[in-house]
């Protein structure tokens, strides 16, 4: 059986960034010295690969940013009213502690991250890895993310989501991806994860705001019968599984 059309595009994503990173450790090993555009305004002084890497990415956020299906997950898109086709027969109390638990689970999952950042941030400071070392992190958050999507997903185990399309912190990728740019002050840098925060804090908002766009219970189109992406395939029909 043939793969979904949107599946095919993400799995070409995913060779893509794989290349991106092969190629980024090579950069680091051959042409150290231009990881100085990383650094303060040096982004202007003289163009690299580096560049091309910093438009796709910022591309990329911007994608989460405008409502459309062009070849984007539902699961990325969940947030815009455009998406949302509300349910019948559920009830606001319910949805209220399903909000509630799945939010204390992001938070658990933030507080995780933000403290294992902590520990690249305190290597990096105390000088045992350099630039190079934070630069290849990043890539490799950039092709994890896709592993997670394509074919297994530690989060989802402990947030209980039974798919991608209902994941409560997808639009969190971009955040997680740059937070090690957080140690380098540049315009490179900060300008990709200050877009990351931006998307990030929107979600967030809505979450608040909104969360019945969020739940496939109150939402007709996270529903696995009106699923058209068919995205993380391995998960379809199958119940969600948690750790707790």
């Amino acid at each position: 059986m043939n793969r979904p059309a949107i599946r095919n595009v993400y799995m070409l994503r995913f060779v893509g960034r794989v290349a991106a990173l092969i190629c980024c450790v090579i950069y680091c090993i051959m042409r150290p010295e231009k990881l100085v555009v990383l650094e303060g305004m040096n982004f202007f002084k003289e163009l690299t690969l580096l560049h091309v890497l910093w438009i796709l990415w910022v591309i990329d956020i911007v994608a989460q940013l405008i409502p459309s299906r062009m070849n984007i997950s539902i699961g990325s898109q969940k947030n815009f009213k455009k998406w949302f086709k509300p349910s019948v027969g559920w009830a606001i109390d319910t949805l209220k502690d399903y909000s509630r638990t799945l939010g204390f689970r992001a938070l658990a999952i933030f507080i995780v991250w933000v403290i294992f950042i902590g520990f690249i941030g305190i290597i990096y400071f105390k000088g045992f890895i350099g630039k190079e070392v934070i630069l290849i992190f990043v890539t490799f958050f950039y092709v994890a993310d896709l592993i997670c999507v394509l074919f297994w997903c530690p989060f989802r185990l402990f947030l209980g989501n039974k798919c991608c399309t209902t994941c409560r912190i997808f639009n969190w990728d971009h955040f997680m991806m740059f937070t090690p740019f957080l140690f380098i002050p540049g315009f490179f840098t900060w300008t990709l994860l200050g877009l990351a925060i931006l998307v990030m804090v929107i979600w967030e908002l809505t979450v608040l705001i909104h969360p019945a766009r969020f739940w496939e219970v109150s939402n007709d189109t996270l529903k696995c019968e009106n699923c058209t992406d068919k995205l993380c395939t391995q998960y379809c029909g199958k119940p969600p599984k948690r750790f707790v």
